[in-house]
């Protein structure tokens, strides 16, 4: 297990981690989260040793591989498939060895160690990793430096999950994917034997894809069971808890201070009022939790447009000769939200770029009413800002005929202040860069909003408070974005990009992720087919009976297997119902007015729930797993 104890970190003479401690089983998966700067990149980096803790230490154990991406994309002549096949450095060394090592006995021994770890698999592993972050087979043999940085970090990444670690550390791994990449990335971390601890702003991969939160908040670690749902009603109910706690404690306080203010002086109380002096002194404080963190995003209104706004009519679209796009015939309305859908490379962002004005079309009709103003945020607009400009005057520049209030209150709201908005934005964070880029590209009060990943570096606070702007805004929005929860909670419509067109799609995001699955598990099935002897379809059939006989003992190897599935599915139910009846019950403000013990009692028996129903999601997961496996060597067999 990762053991994290009294764990005390400075940097700049500020204290990131005092006295923290935290336990990771072997085999869970966490999700780190907490305010930016709290210093969550930087415990993964004490956590690998790259830096030193001042004080405290980290227990691994010593057999433990642990693997994170590199911070660096991989680049030169190499293919994508043999840049993530290096990753394996032993694997790469016996390789080499084999082939230059003569003496028998050491190829023996070179040839064992290769069968150990499963290296003949390791090609087909690869690929099938590649492929589930958008490289189909041809691009795996392209050389990495024909892609761009972002495309890179995902062969970084993809590194990183072929090693198949002890410990796996994850920084953020879905900021340079696609939706469809970001689904397969979720599905695999949740099917992973090994410990993972995974930071994400991803409300989605951190509800799916892990079962417990490490909150890090103030210097300190806590665990709780469960995704970020979860700890999210968890912490409310300890706040209410407190908040009440600390209120009953007030009205206490103010009842013994003043017997001592009345009777301190009177001989004949002085010993109950000193009795009560003391009592006064030996409080402790309750200390209240932090209020959620309110960032502000507010679009401005747009003038009122009668629909369509945008019409599209057979239009072809690309980039010279070549159109990416063709036969598109779309519609877009004020009221609006559309998310578009479609594995990276096949024209989601040339569509978006079409609708923003940024693309002509190459071929048939594109019709926009003429005082039609749309807004377009791309992610490596930030990049292009001057960073020795402040926010202040970068706004300035974009509205030249707004005064200096005007230009201030507009960036008032996106959450700038005084201070803020005269920081040269090479000082901002990359949150605030992305909040400033939202300011500007609303300061015309657009009636289309197209907005290209907007969520990149804005934490879980700020993507709320972007679910909020969007769905307040009376504008049409059109966007894509790798956040399921983003897309889930702002679309009403959704367009699929693939086959060179765009399309509308009926089904919602649980259907879509299932008709992904359904498409990889098909794939990985024609890949076993083309992978299989030759010869098969001429082979004499199989003796009947032994079929018949096999198929028997499979059934009955597959029975327990199925009813064990069940039971813990049964057992989940029921846990899951007692964990809600606690939590309606401990939702009710009274309780909290009456006796201490029963809230603590509720809270107790709580807590127990929980650590009962996360051993239950354990065992289910185990039972599933051994139940497709055997359904695997079934169909193998």
């Amino acid at each position: 297990m990762l053991r994290i104890s009294d764990l005390t970190y400075r940097i700049a003479g500020r204290t990131l981690f005092h006295r923290a401690s935290v336990t990771v089983s072997a085999g869970r998966k966490v999700g780190l989260v907490g305010p930016n700067g709290a210093g969550k990149s930087t415990l993964l980096r004490l956590v690998t040793g790259d830096l030193a803790p001042d004080e405290g230490e980290i227990d691994i154990p010593g057999r433990w591989r642990i693997a994170t991406v590199a911070q660096h994309a991989p680049d030169g002549p190499d293919s994508l498939i043999d840049t993530v096949l290096a990753a394996d450095t032993e694997r790469t060394r016996l390789l080499a060895a084999a082939d230059a090592d003569a003496d028998p006995d050491r190829l023996g021994e070179i040839h064992a160690r290769l069968i150990d770890i499963d290296a003949h698999a390791a090609p087909a592993r690869a690929a099938q990793i590649l492929a589930g972050l958008g490289f189909d087979d041809a691009a795996q043999k392209r050389p990495c430096s024909s892609y761009s940085g972002g495309f890179r970090m995902r062969v970084a990444l993809a590194a990183t999950l072929f090693l198949e670690p002890d410990l796996l550390l994850l920084d953020e791994p879905t900021n340079h994917l696609d939706l469809e990449a970001a689904i397969w990335l979720e599905s695999w971390l949740a099917r992973y034997p090994h410990t993972v601890v995974l930071v994400s702003h991803d409300r989605g991969l951190l509800n799916r894809a892990v079962d417990g939160i490490v909150h890090l908040d103030a210097g300190r670690l806590k665990t709780y069971g469960g995704g970020y749902d979860r700890f999210e009603k968890t912490r409310a109910l300890e706040r209410a808890h407190l908040t009440a706690q600390a209120a009953k404690q007030d009205a206490q306080r103010k009842h013994l201070q003043a017997f001592v203010d009345r009777f301190r002086y009177k001989a004949s109380k002085a010993t109950q009022a000193q009795s009560r002096i003391k009592m006064l002194e030996k409080m402790e404080p309750i200390q209240l939790l932090p209020a959620d963190r309110t960032v502000a995003f507010d679009f401005p209104s747009p003038g009122p447009l009668p629909p369509p706004l945008i019409t599209l009519d057979d239009v072809a679209v690309g980039y010279g000769s070549a159109p990416v796009l063709r036969k598109l015939t779309l519609r877009l309305d004020p009221d609006d939200r559309i998310a578009l859908l479609g594995a990276n490379g096949n024209g989601k962002s040339t569509l978006a770029k079409l609708l923003s004005g940024r693309l002509a079309p190459s071929d048939g009709r594109m019709t926009t009413p003429p005082k039609l103003t749309v807004g377009y945020f791309a992610q490596h607009q930030t990049e292009e800002l001057d960073p020795s400009r402040t926010a202040l005057a970068e706004t300035a520049a974009w509205m030249p005929d707004a005064t200096d209030q005007h230009c201030r209150d507009h960036l008032g709201r996106f959450g700038f202040s005084k201070t803020k908005a005269e920081t040269p934005i090479g000082s901002l964070s990359g949150g605030e860069k992305a909040r400033l880029l939202f300011a500007l590209i609303t300061r015309l009060a657009p009636h289309v909003l197209i907005l290209d990943e907007p969520t990149n570096h804005l934490d879980i606070d700020s993507r709320k408070a972007l679910v909020a702007a969007i769905n307040a805004y009376r504008g049409a929005v059109v966007l894509i974005s790798h956040d399921q929860s983003l897309v889930e909670l702002t679309a009403d419509r959704l367009w699929l990009v693939a086959d060179g067109t765009c399309r509308t799609y009926q089904g919602d995001m649980a259907q879509y992720r299932k008709l992904l699955f359904e498409q990889r598990r098909s794939e990985r099935g024609a890949a076993g087919r083309a992978a299989g002897p030759a010869g098969d379809e001429a082979a004499a059939p199989a003796d009947k009976k032994a079929q018949r006989q096999a198929a028997a003992a499979l059934r009955s190897r597959l029975a327990p297997l199925k009813k064990r599935v069940a039971e813990t599915e049964r057992a989940i139910e029921r846990l899951t119902d007692r964990k809600a009846r606690l939590e309606q019950r401990l939702a009710v403000p009274e309780i909290y007015g009456g006796p201490t013990e029963q809230v603590t009692a509720l809270q107790k028996e709580l807590s127990s729930v929980l650590k009962d129903l996360d051993a239950a999601e354990a065992a289910w997961l185990s039972a599933q797993d051994a139940y497709e496996t055997a359904q695997i060597g079934q169909m193998a067999g």
